[in-house]
């Protein structure tokens, strides 16, 4: 187990090393030259002004020594200073990640429960109406991209039923809830399609084991059945893959940021990316990385504790 988890630690740290070189090209290859406007724009720049921020900012440094001066100062939590608003970037990131990540755990928490639920219902009710129900649901709302689902919803029940505000994020818990309610359904109408035929798929494939068939035949209930030879057998999957989209998310909040008008890290991205604030973009592309890494990691070291198969498989070997 400690071998493993040393592997895995491993991994992790290698591929958000070569995250973090790709994040440091990328945004030193965009258009733009950072320089400019680090100088106030093109208007009475000067040769000799330009060379001075060059050399100010270590502009004029190869993209590998820049890079290395980067990571060294991300290590110690130095993000630099953004070019637009002249704040530490830590500081605004601190300041919106708290929005982004109440976002997530609302549409995480909407998604897993529904989601899985519906899974189970239409695993239980297999071929009838409410299986076809699910199934017809699910790919109706697999196909709608966040941000229409997002517009649409502000349509209905923002603008038309007024029944739940349309920007802002709220203030104190109730506040919150009431204001993240649009934008955290808008982002878990997709994952729940996705989790709904996880659950169904890994139900029906662990109802189908022959110890299942044995549990049937010695007339033990089947809610007791469904529960602890079945559910408990198809929990991998399903947790697996609610950590691979929880993990998704995080990145995923740009286009319902954008629509709801929240001032979380999303919208932090977009506004970097269109003044050419290349600290603020590179802080938040690789936390974006970060999370999803992380989480996949912690999902890919407790999946063994959860599937009683895996277990045993580790055990043996």
């Amino acid at each position: 187990m400690i071998a493993a988890v040393a592997r895995r630690l491993t991994g992790l740290f290698a591929t958000l090393l070569a995250a973090s070189f790709v994040i440091f090209a990328a945004v030193y290859a965009a258009p733009g030259d950072p320089a400019v406007f680090l100088a106030g724009g093109r208007d009475k720049l000067t040769p000799e002004r330009l060379a001075a921020v060059r050399e100010q900012y270590h502009l004029d440094e190869p993209l590998v020594v820049q890079y290395g001066r980067w990571l060294w100062d991300c290590l110690h939590l130095d993000l630099g200073r953004s070019f637009q608003y002249g704040d530490q970037v830590a500081d605004l990131l601190a300041a919106r990640f708290p929005t982004t990540l109440a976002l997530v755990a609302y549409a995480t928490v909407l998604f897993v429960v529904l989601g899985v639920g519906a899974g189970i219902l239409a695993a239980v009710r297999r071929g009838g109406w409410v299986d076809s129900a699910v199934v017809g649901g699910t790919t109706l709302a697999a196909s709608v991209p966040s941000f229409v689902g997002g517009i649409a919803l502000v349509a209905l029940f923002g603008v038309q039923l007024g029944w739940f505000p349309v920007t802002g994020s709220g203030e104190g818990f109730a506040g919150m809830v009431h204001h993240l309610t649009l934008p955290a359904v808008a982002m878990a109408l997709g994952a729940l399609a996705v989790i709904s035929r996880v659950t169904r798929q890994a139900m029906l494939d662990a109802g189908s084991a022959d110890h299942v068939a044995v549990a049937r035949a010695s007339g033990i209930p089947e809610r007791e059945i469904v529960r602890r030879h079945v559910l408990r057998n198809a929990l991998g999957p399903i947790i697996t893959m609610c950590g691979l989209v929880t993990a998704g998310m995080l990145a995923g909040t740009v286009a319902v940021e954008t629509v709801f008008g929240l001032s979380g890290i999303g919208s932090l991205l977009v506004g970097a990316i269109n003044s050419h604030d290349f600290p603020v973009a590179q802080a938040v592309l690789l936390l974006m990385v970060t999370g999803y890494v992380v989480v996949t990691t912690v999902v890919d070291l407790v999946h063994p504790l959860l599937d009683p198969r895996l277990k045993a498989v580790r055990s043996s070997a």
